[in-house]
């Protein structure tokens, strides 16, 4: 599984290892202020990132196409610019970043339902 399919779980697991961390430290210092941007890094960048990866694997079809990888590229785009950005806008700086970074996770689910729609689900019969 290397291709898009295993570039979008890798990056999903390296999202919810630094939101694992980034949970244990708000727990040990008691301090939850940024938990918004917390729970989008493992949402958005666990969950998401690993079910198009799986997407990806179960449809190979999908995952040969060049959209896969203008999905891919969205899709972390989003995630990398949304996080810092929410974290800024909780601490009360310009929401720009977040509002930048939502809109390229949007996109991404957009491409993403355009992929399906084009592919369906699996192997092709």
């Amino acid at each position: 599984m290397r291709g898009v399919a295993f570039a979008f779980f890798a990056s999903g697991s390296v999202a919810v290892l630094a939101g694992m961390v980034w949970g244990i430290q708000m727990s040990v210092t008691h301090d939850h202020g940024l938990a918004a941007a917390h729970a989008h890094l493992n949402l958005v960048g666990w969950v998401t990132l690993g079910l198009f990866g799986l997407y990806y694997a179960q449809t190979p079809a999908a995952a040969q196409s060049r959209l896969a990888w203008v999905h891919l590229v969205l899709a972390i785009g989003g995630v990398v610019l949304m996080v810092p950005g929410i974290v800024l806008a909780i601490r009360g700086g310009n929401p720009a970043l977040a509002a930048l970074g939502s809109m390229l996770t949007l996109a991404s689910m957009a491409v993403f339902l355009a992929t399906v729609l084009r592919h369906g689900l699996g192997r092709a019969p």
